[in-house]
């Protein structure tokens, strides 16, 4: 990965949303050494209570979002894609930070497992990045299976206030 690409932190936290974008070049190609540990120690003991958690989705290349948000775009027209999916270079799962848990549809909210993701994700440095009802925040549909890896004490810090982690950083999500 080149070191000179252009990231925004704030608070040790690496941003990306509509409105704090990675350039192309970003890649760390695959999840983080850190992400993927914290999320088997997760996985491990959410099977400890019959709760299965996997990996549907993590890391994404610019060129891979690319495609997949033109194909969404094509499918269903750049508002509503806009509400579901990222642009190309505006993808958490470009950093290597994100992992949609299970599956990326509807059908995941409300079962035992997103029930479990929600109220113990941040015990392993995860957040619930979209939560339900803050669409006009983050800019994106509640997805409850997408988390991001943000470590432990800041997970818990950003749980425990309630907010988004747009609210917590006072940063918004809005593409220019």
């Amino acid at each position: 990965m080149n070191i000179k690409c252009k990231v925004t932190c704030i608070d040790g936290i690496i941003i990306v949303n509509k409105s704090y974008p990675l350039p192309a070049e970003y890649n760390p190609m695959g999840l983080t050494a850190g992400t993927l540990r914290a999320f088997r120690k997760m996985a491990c003991s959410a099977r400890k209570e019959d709760i299965c958690l996997c990996v549907y989705s993590g890391f994404r290349s610019y060129e891979y979002q690319e495609k997949l948000y033109n194909r969404y775009v094509s499918e269903y027209g750049q508002e509503t894609a806009d509400t579901f999916s990222a642009r190309a270079g505006y993808s958490e799962h470009q950093t290597g930070l994100a992992i949609d848990v299970n599956s990326a549809d509807d059908s995941f909210d409300g079962t035992p497992e997103a029930l479990w993701l929600a109220e113990n994700s941040w015990k392993y440095g995860f957040i619930i990045r979209y939560p339900k009802d803050k669409q006009h925040i983050t800019g994106y549909k509640y997805e409850p299976w997408h988390v991001r890896y943000i470590g432990v004490q800041k997970a818990k810090d950003v749980y425990c206030s309630g907010l988004t982690l747009e609210e917590y950083l006072g940063i918004d999500s809005v593409y220019r």
